[in-house]
């Protein structure tokens, strides 16, 4: 057990530290969403504070032997995370109408739209509380750094990135198209996954408990909080079900023979129409 962790309490202290400045962010986030009328900015917040908050619990003093190289990469790692999705983000809130997601939600709450948005809202911290685990466990893991599990860590974090950023584009281009207007995109990444922004997203997070997980220390089977926290979300939770809801909504038997076709989350060859 990491001499660190104090038995585990250290650990319990800091992602109680990450839940109280979270749950900061996302009131911040639920009264701008509604003084701009649009729940968007929910992600927003939770985007850019998640990598605030995670990347100085990364840098949080610890008792043992830390490296602070190691602290460093896991830091660097959420920064970038939080900087790609967050410049993708942003704008598009900003610039666009109300996501449809959070369209429905202010349609099915009516007039008790502020109190059920906020319900909606500070779920999201707690979330970030249990994705924390996982990057407190890497960037305090011991041992010599930089190191193999280090590289290998890396190398999946950029791989995930890349393929995040490459489905966001891939999307943004198809929209951008008027002749696309009221299609299914089923080309690129979209072929292999109907999710493939979530898929990475999800991959991402794997990288943390390449780093941490030692199987000899029952602790570390922790750090595979983050990659099971952020599927439960993406693929059940808050990204799929509402989002292709909203799809089957709009575009009807075009999106139901997509999803005839194209798995649902983990990327495979499309079947045949």
């Amino acid at each position: 057990m990491f001499v660190w962790l104090g038995g585990g309490r250290m650990l319990l202290q800091l992602v109680l530290g990450v839940l109280v400045a979270m749950l900061a962010v996302m009131v911040a986030a639920w009264a701008f969403g509604l003084a701009r009328r649009n729940g968007g900015w929910t992600d927003v917040f939770w985007t850019w504070g998640s990598g605030a908050v995670l990347a100085v619990a990364a840098f949080w003093p610890a008792v043992g032997d830390i490296e602070p190289a190691r602290q460093t990469l896991v830091a660097a790692m959420v920064v970038l995370w939080a900087t790609r999705l967050g410049l993708y983000l942003t704008p598009r809130v900003a610039g666009h109408p109300e996501d449809a997601r959070y369209a429905k939600f202010r349609q099915d709450f009516g007039p008790r739209y502020p109190m059920g948005m906020l319900f909606v809202t500070l779920p999201q911290a707690p979330a970030t509380a249990l994705l924390s685990v996982s990057v407190l466990l890497a960037a305090h893991s011991p041992g010599p750094a930089p190191a193999l599990r280090d590289a290998a860590a890396l190398a999946l974090f950029l791989v995930a990135i890349a393929g995040e950023a490459v489905a966001d584009a891939q999307m943004k281009r198809f929209r951008a198209d008027p002749a696309n207007r009221g299609k299914v995109i089923d080309t690129g990444l979209w072929a292999w996954s109907r999710h493939p922004n979530y898929f990475f997203q999800w991959l991402g997070w794997l990288a943390y408990p390449v780093i941490a997980l030692d199987p000899g220390r029952p602790l570390t089977w922790l750090s595979l909080t983050a990659p099971a926290v952020m599927y439960g979300l993406l693929r059940h939770v808050s990204g799929v079900p509402p989002l292709e809801a909203a799809m089957l909504e709009s575009r009807g038997e075009a999106f139901r023979d997509y999803q005839r076709r194209v798995p649902v989350f983990f990327p495979s060859p499309p079947k045949k129409a």
